[in-house]
């Protein structure tokens, strides 16, 4: 399996990632993926309870998450781990955790500390709720911001009750905010010279993920409700059935209309009245419905997804992963990155969904195993065997 060196991208930057679970990790991913240096700081095997929270070292979240990193595992319980921490915050672009605020306090790894020891760095932290405020100290979980958040009131089928995102959603979109923060921050120190605190959070994150359902309510004080399948404001857009099987359908227009009701051979329905604009098709929405389900029953989804691209109308298959990852768009993109595995030999993890034509993202190295890096960044500290030796023997690494 051919593996690609690594991104030039962002060759030079070094990251400090103190992360776990899915939110940091996925902010530093980016870094990883485009050339940065990312040190992953982690206590030493067995140090930690909590250092399986993404599952077990060799399994496929963890392999996923931590891909293209070197990992030193030191104890920042003793004088010694802390003080090396300190030494690479001297040289380090970025440091990224995702700590409740009061332990990162706790922890000396506050902002102002931080920004003392070394004024150009940008400290990216990434809480449940934020840094201040009343919920400050409440650790944070996906499923608990999909809830805040509003997500689950407006996912499911109508009546159904509230229903959660298959994937992490507040997670992913908090990562995916801290690393547009933190770029944004490195391009205003290019100008200033200085570092500076970059914020976000679950809540945060999920609120702005709710995007023009939160703007309905805030514009025109409308609570959105639960819409299933459906678009919430426009029809036929969504899930329909077919002969074997569903369809998403995505018409929006009026010309889009006209050309659906050509592809279902029914060019009577694109003039017809009660049909005739996108506001009274959804005032007609249940009867619509049935009349299409009911053509739809005629043939399979894959005829119906071969009429549809015919007439230009938007439409698509609903895939389970299997049949995604096989999908030849999908195999085209290559997002499903190949990589070699010292024990799990060739596997395959999800790349970086944007690509860059000189610079693109890499997936280069496996995730490393627990201090992995311990020998190759301290040396670069500049400890020599013996105090290597003297490190290990007074548990500090």
């Amino acid at each position: 399996m051919a593996q690609a060196g690594p991104s030039m991208a962002l060759r030079g930057l070094r990251v400090l990632d103190l992360t776990r679970v899915r939110a940091g990790p996925t902010c530093v991913r980016i870094f990883a993926d485009f050339g940065a240096d990312v040190i992953k700081v982690e206590s030493p095997p067995g140090f930690d309870p909590n250092e399986n929270m993404s599952g077990p070292r060799l399994g496929y979240d963890m392999q996923n998450l931590h891909r293209n990193k070197r990992s030193l595992a030191i104890n920042l319980k003793t004088a010694e781990g802390k003080a090396i921490l300190m030494r690479l915050v001297e040289e380090a672009d970025l440091l990224v955790e995702n700590f409740r605020p009061d332990v990162k306090e706790r922890l000396g790894l506050d902002f102002e500390t931080l920004h003392a020891i070394n004024p150009r760095l940008i400290l990216v932290s990434i809480s449940g709720f934020g840094q201040s405020g009343p919920y400050r100290t409440r650790a944070g979980f996906d499923q608990i911001a999909q809830g805040m958040g509003g997500m689950m009131s407006v996912t499911g089928l109508p009546g159904q009750g509230p229903v959660r995102a298959g994937i992490a959603l507040a997670d992913s979109s908090a990562g995916l905010y801290g690393a547009v923060g933190a770029l944004v921050a490195l391009q205003e120190r290019a100008l200033s010279g200085k570092g500076q605190w970059v914020q976000t959070s679950l809540l945060e994150a999920q609120i702005a993920m709710m995007d023009f359902q939160a703007a309905r309510y805030l514009v025109e004080g409308s609570v959105p409700p639960q819409a299933g399948n459906d678009h919430p404001y426009s029809t036929p857009m969504g899930v329909y059935k077919t002969r074997d099987g569903a369809i998403n359908l995505g018409v929006g227009g009026e010309e889009q209309w006209r050309s659906f009701c050509r592809a279902v051979e029914r060019p009577e329905w694109g003039s017809d009245p009660r049909f005739d604009s996108m506001e009274k098709r959804f005032d007609q929405r249940p009867e619509l419905r049935r009349m299409i389900e009911e053509r739809f029953a005629a043939a399979g989804s894959t005829d119906w997804l071969a009429a549809m691209e015919a007439h230009g109308v938007p439409a698509g298959p609903i895939y389970a992963v299997d049949q995604m990852f096989d999908d030849p768009q999908v195999r085209h993109l290559g997002i499903a990155r190949p990589l070699e595995h010292p024990q799990l030999g060739d596997i395959r993890v999800v790349g970086q969904p944007v690509t860059l034509s000189r610079t693109p993202s890499r997936v280069a190295t496996p995730t490393p195993a627990a201090g992995e890096h311990n020998d190759e960044v301290l040396a670069e500290l500049g400890y020599d065997e013996a105090g290597l030796a003297r490190l290990r023997a007074e548990g500090v690494i």
